[in-house]
C-alpha cells in the first residue's frame, strides 16, 4: 500500500452509500482531485491504466483525456464514464455483500488473470503471424518460440524464424500487448536483443496490435527510428496482413528459400 493507493482507498469511503448513482456523483468523483477520482473510476472499472486510457481516447476523441480536457468538456466526459458502465459498477459494488472467498477469487483474479489476459493477447498476435507464415512457406519451413544464431555466433529469441533457427534467413517478431502483460519499454529491449544477434542480410519483421502504442508514442518512435535506420526492415499491424503475406513471398522469391519436403502443407 503505498501513497497513492491509501489516497485512493481513503477517497473510496467518501463515496456515499446508496442504491443507485447519478451522472453527478461521477462528477463529485472527479472534481476534487481528478487523478484521483479516475483511479477510483478504474477501480469500479476493473480496468487497467492502458486499457482505461484507450477506450477513453477512442470514446472522447481527439482533445485530451486529462482534467483539462474534462474542465472544458465537462457533461460528455462523465457522459462516456456512463457508457462504460460506471454507474452500474458503482451500484453492483457498493451495495455487494462480500463474503470471504471473495478475497481470494480477487487475488487469483489480480495475479494469474491478468497475466494469462497479457499471455492470451500476445499468443493470439503470435498466431496471426504464424498462420501467414505456414501460408508462405509451409508446415516445416520454419520454426517457431526458438533461439536463432545470428552474426559471429550471437544468439537471441524469436517469434518464427526462416527456415529455421541455426541460420535464419528471415526473423520475425510478434508483440500484442493491449493492456497488460510486459512493459511497454521491455519491447524495444528485446527488438534490440535480435537486431544485434541477427545478420545484416536477414530481414526483421515486426508485428504489433497497434492499439497500446497510442499512449506509448515515446516507444513507438523509437521502433520507427529503427525502421528508418534499416534495423527492422517493417512493422506490421493485423489490419496489415495481406501486406506481410506479400511482403514475405517477395523475400521468398528474392531470398531464393526452398521448400523441403517436410515444408509442403
Amino acid at each position: 500500500m503505498d501513497e497513492t493507493a491509501g489516497s485512493a482507498i481513503a477517497r473510496l469511503k467518501t463515496v456515499p452509500i446508496k442504491e443507485t448513482y447519478s451522472s453527478e456523483d461521477i462528477a463529485d468523483l472527479l472534481d476534487e482531485d481528478f487523478e484521483e477520482g479516475i483511479l477510483c473510476a478504474r477501480l469500479f472499472l476493473a480496468l487497467s491504466k492502458d486499457s482505461m486510457t484507450e477506450r477513453l481516447r477512442s470514446m472522447l476523441g481527439p482533445g485530451g483525456i486529462g482534467s483539462t480536457r474534462f474542465a472544458r468538456d465537462r457533461a460528455r466526459f462523465v457522459e462516456v464514464l456512463e457508457e462504460l458502465g460506471l454507474l452500474e459498477k458503482m451500484g453492483a459494488t457498493i451495495n455487494y455483500q462480500p463474503v470471504w472467498s471473495d478475497i481470494l477469487a480477487e487475488r487469483l483474479r489480480s495475479g494469474r488473470g491478468s497475466a494469462i489476459q497479457g499471455q492470451k493477447r500476445g499468443r493470439g498476435l503470435e498466431d496471426f503471424a504464424e498462420k501467414i507464415v505456414e501460408q508462405v512457406f509451409g508446415k516445416g519451413g520454419y520454426e517457431t518460440r526458438c533461439t536463432f544464431v545470428g552474426a559471429e555466433g550471437l544468439t537471441a529469441k524469436c517469434d518464427v524464424a526462416v527456415p529455421d533457427r541455426s541460420r535464419p534467413q528471415i526473423v520475425l517478431e510478434s508483440k500484442g500487448y493491449g493492456a497488460t502483460g510486459s512493459k511497454m519499454t521491455d519491447i524495444i529491449g528485446d527488438l534490440d536483443a535480435i537486431i544485434a544477434a541477427k545478420r545484416h542480410d536477414c530481414p526483421f519483421l515486426f508485428v504489433t496490435d497497434g492499439l497500446t502504442w497510442k499512449s506509448r508514442l515515446s516507444d513507438l518512435r523509437k521502433i520507427v527510428h529503427r525502421q528508418n535506420q534499416g534495423k527492422i526492415t517493417k512493422v506490421y499491424t493485423m489490419e496489415m496482413g495481406s501486406e506481410l503475406f506479400d511482403d514475405l513471398t517477395t523475400l521468398k522469391a528474392e531470398l531464393g528459400i526452398q521448400q523441403t519436403k517436410n515444408s509442403i502443407a
